[in-house]
């Protein structure tokens, strides 16, 4: 489904702040989802590539009008009020008249622009265009609210149109919404998102390839960083993948997996885990990041891997070797706050000392299994960034929650 699609606040970025922010992520998931996307405001400027923005200063909240307009209707005047309202609503009704859905942030239940929030209200009424109100806050929830918000003009704050789609960023706003409202009333909650790969910085190759293996949807990665060389030990890595796999987990082991392409043991030894790891049944569980095919045919080689990035979403740092003069994937690994399972060898005795998570390399790997799974349960931190995954990209937000909003909205459904 593609729509037309335009988003309204009092400003847009490059101003900060939340709901500024939040328009930002919120603008981008749609057009990654092919919709065509304008953003309207009364301050701002372009913030991203393939978005319109149309700067109005009738949509602000601090343009001279509007505050005349307010500070008029705080000692009851409607003067100004109702001919700012009529002209932005004259506006809003030309302007918008080629799209499919109005997303209004906050103007509707906040108080900084009322001439906007009774424009839209007459815009529902004439049924226009559909309009959905993404109810972020309102100044009733606060004990020092100002008491003239109690009396005429500014009671529409605490108003709800039948003819408008109601969505807050929470169930505990939800609740609050509809004491507010007083009525029974509809109100979807889509929580605000974050966009993993963005707010991580990630480079585009990662990018690439983490979402054509689904990288961010597993239950659990396993990361080791490492030259494809027998004392690395990846044979056991692939056991225990399988392990895990067999705990009905859905899991990926990532390998670095420098090799030189024209020396023929390592050849033989990429060949030789590939085999085993076929036979095992993990073959699609694991990505040899040196030397991956990305979908469009180019191949990603071992200097242009951006390590750090595979710490970042990995659950934990597997090091099974059977020997190491030192080891630096430790360092980084404490660095980053990763998790650590590594066999008891000297060197890594050395660096790790009681801070890693240690295992003998004459244990079996369904008892390695178990400690990853141990591990990775006993961590609040690891949890809550496998939820957030889930539950809070704006990926999955969009495909479980807006997606389905959006499709009942444009039907006409409430």
């Amino acid at each position: 489904m593609e729509a037309r699609i335009a988003i309204l606040h009092y400003s847009c970025p490059p101003v900060v702040g939340g709901v500024e922010e939040m328009i930002r992520r919120q603008a981008k998931v749609l057009k990654e989802h092919f919709h065509n996307v304008k953003v309207f405001a009364g301050d701002g400027d372009k913030f991203l590539e393939g978005c319109e923005v149309e700067i109005n200063p009738l949509l602000s909240s601090t343009n001279a009008e509007v505050v005349k307009a307010n500070e008029e209707a705080r000692k009851g005047g409607r003067r100004n009020l109702e001919k700012l309202a009529e002209r932005i609503c004259n506006y809003l009704e030309e302007t918008l008249a080629d799209f499919d859905v109005l997303i209004a942030h906050n103007v509707l239940s906040m108080h900084f622009n009322l001439a906007l929030t009774y424009a839209l209200h007459r815009l529902a009424d004439k049924e226009i265009i559909p309009i959905i109100a993404w109810n972020h806050d309102s100044p009733y929830f606060y004990e020092d609210y100002p008491r003239y918000l109690d009396t005429e003009p500014w009671s529409i704050l605490k108003e709800a149109n039948p003819n408008i789609h109601y969505v807050t960023i929470s169930e505990y706003r939800k609740k609050l919404f509809q004491k507010l409202y007083r009525k029974n009333v509809r109100i979807e909650v889509i929580s605000d998102g974050i966009d993993p790969k963005d707010f991580l910085k990630m480079s585009p190759l990662s990018v690439k390839v983490i979402e054509e293996m689904d990288l961010l949807k597993k239950d659990l990665l396993i990361f080791q960083p490492c030259r494809l060389h027998p004392r690395k030990n990846v044979e056991l890595s692939i056991k225990v993948l399988r392990s895990l796999k067999e705990k009905n987990l859905n899991v990926s082991l990532i390998i670095t997996g420098a090799h030189d392409p024209h020396d023929e043991r390592s050849r033989d030894y990429k060949r030789r885990l590939i085999e085993l790891a076929s036979k095992e049944g993990v073959g699609k569980d694991i990505v040899f990041l040196a030397g991956y095919k990305l979908k469009d045919g180019s191949v990603l080689h071992a200097d242009l891997i951006s390590t750090m990035d595979f710490y970042l979403i990995s659950d934990l740092l597997f090091l099974p070797s059977l020997h190491e003069g030192f080891g630096i994937p430790l360092l980084e690994a404490g660095l980053l706050r990763v998790p650590v399972l590594c066999s008891d060898i000297d060197s890594f005795k050395e660096i790790g000392k009681r801070d890693v998570e240690m295992f003998s390399l004459k244990d079996p790997p369904e008892k390695i299994a178990e400690r990853i799974v141990e591990l990775v349960n006993r961590s609040k931190q690891g949890r809550l960034f496998r939820r957030i995954l889930k539950e809070y990209s704006l990926e999955s937000i969009y495909i479980k929650k807006f997606l389905p909003l959006l499709k009942n909205v444009l039907k006409g459904q409430k």
